[in-house]
């Protein structure tokens, strides 16, 4: 069990967390026995590179990270200066970049060859960028030691055609955030990690949490694909078929079944509040501690929300996440890539296997309330508190599996102009089910149909 019971009664633990960490340095399977083959990770790279010797004269790679919130960018800089005070002819500059401009920020500078040569950024975009020449294949440059600890399915993120084009470091995965004082009050036994909720349970515990003044739930459904089609793994769902190569878009019963299981918990049972429709999660946080839903499903990640912005008589839990068929979700990852313009490609990569070894991923994991694809990393104590539900979003680390549409070429025009608006659409009960899957592969297929010239 999760139970939190608010800052003032975990702020020794937290604090000790945060020294221990300073004291280091710093909007939706069984990896134990991974290999270099059965990961990907080696592609045609054969043997893992050694350790490059330090270079006589001295050099500096540019390494742009995205991290925003301060303990991150915290971390990065503490791992940065201990890089360079270890090696005095490889000095790295830390530059800081944009999410809401990176993607149009980096196409610019591959074009005009100003790219940084270690750059931070998502899984969904390296395909691209390694279709136009633009990011290295770290096949042949991987050392055993990083191959071997990464899960495999984060590895499976950044691998296309045998080619690795980036290091996976933070994943994000779904959960179930709730009121822990409604859910006891109303008698309602907990899951665990080793005995979740199913869909059906959790639609039968919203149904009796819903009273005249409450929903037992609230989807925020403000921008609905990324979410959807992550949660819908849980039935195997796929939305499209050959994603990585001539991508059509499909939808059958299995892409039916989160999204009709919503919709009716919205309009049939009326237990899931429709003010979600137009909701980021952070939106719902105030009606949330307020009383006003019993449960909120959402990232891991919210767990930094809860703890900083709750009043000090919220009592919240992290459920683990739903089980349908399974509990497998689609997944993308952050990652390091090199920029295939580099003047240093093995110092790149080295620095970069330094910044994500087991003891600095604690330190990312920890400052972005993200999961770790290290392995080593994800068993560290303090990234297994239960009074702060990292219990709880480390054990979803087995069920992540790479989401098949960060492989489809035109996946963002497909999303923007065809499955977002139609989401929407259904979600508000202005389209049916039938209708939603019509225009998804109707409307969707014309999109990705340009992709295959």
């Amino acid at each position: 069990m999760t139970i939190k019971r608010r800052w003032s009664t975990v702020a020794a633990g937290l604090t000790g967390i945060a020294l221990l960490l300073t004291a280091c340095g710093g909007d939706d399977s069984d990896d134990s026995d991974s290999s270099t083959e059965s990961n990907g990770a080696e592609g045609s790279g054969g043997d893992a590179a050694e350790e490059p010797a330090e270079p006589e004269e001295p050099i500096t790679l540019e390494f742009q990270t995205l991290a925003w919130q301060t303990a991150s960018m915290e971390a990065n800089e503490e791992i940065v200066d201990a890089w360079n005070d270890e090696h005095p002819n490889i000095q790295v500059d830390l530059l800081q970049g944009d999410w809401n401009n990176v993607n149009d920020q980096l196409l610019t500078a591959f074009e005009g060859g100003t790219a940084p040569d270690v750059f931070h950024y998502e899984s969904t975009v390296l395909q691209e960028f390694g279709d136009r020449g633009n990011v290295l294949d770290l096949s042949g440059y991987l050392s055993d030691e990083i191959r071997s600890d990464i899960r495999e399915g984060a590895w499976d993120t950044v691998t296309y055609d045998d080619a690795v084009y980036g290091v996976p470091f933070l994943q994000e995965s779904q959960v179930v955030f709730a009121n822990a004082t409604i859910l006891e009050d109303a008698g309602i036994e907990l899951p665990t990690v080793d005995d979740p909720w199913t869909w059906d349970e959790f639609t039968e515990v919203a149904a009796e949490l819903t009273t005249d003044d409450r929903y037992g739930a609230v989807y925020p459904l403000k921008s609905p694909t990324n979410r959807i089609l992550n949660l819908s793994r849980n039935y195997g769902a796929e939305f499209f078929e050959d994603p990585s190569g001539e991508a059509t878009a499909v939808f059958g019963d299995a892409e039916a079944e989160v999204l009709g299981r919503i919709h009716d918990m919205i309009y049939t049972d009326e237990s899931a509040s429709p003010d979600g429709l137009g909701m980021s999660s952070t939106d719902a946080l105030p009606a949330f501690f307020d009383g006003q839903y019993a449960m909120l499903p959402g990232a891991i990640w919210l767990r930094q929300q809860l703890m900083e912005q709750a009043p000090d008589d919220f009592e919240w839990v992290t459920l683990p996440a739903l089980e349908g068929d399974s509990q497998q979700q689609g997944a993308v990852s952050q990652t390091l890539s090199v920029s295939a313009d580099t003047e240093y490609p093995e110092y790149a990569v080295q620095f970069i296997e330094y910044f994500l070894n087991a003891e600095n991923q604690v330190k990312l994991a920890a400052g972005d309330w993200l999961l770790p694809t290290s392995q080593e990393a994800a068993e560290a104590p303090e990234l297994n508190d239960p009074e702060t539900g990292w219990d709880v979003a480390v054990a979803t680390a087995d069920v992540l599996e790479i989401a098949p549409f960060q492989l489809v070429k035109g996946f963002e025009e497909w999303k923007a102009k065809v499955s977002e608006p139609s989401l929407q659409q259904f979600f508000a009960d202005e389209i049916s089910l039938d209708e939603l899957g019509a225009k998804l592969t109707g409307e969707g297929n014309d999109v990705l149909e340009r992709y295959r010239r």
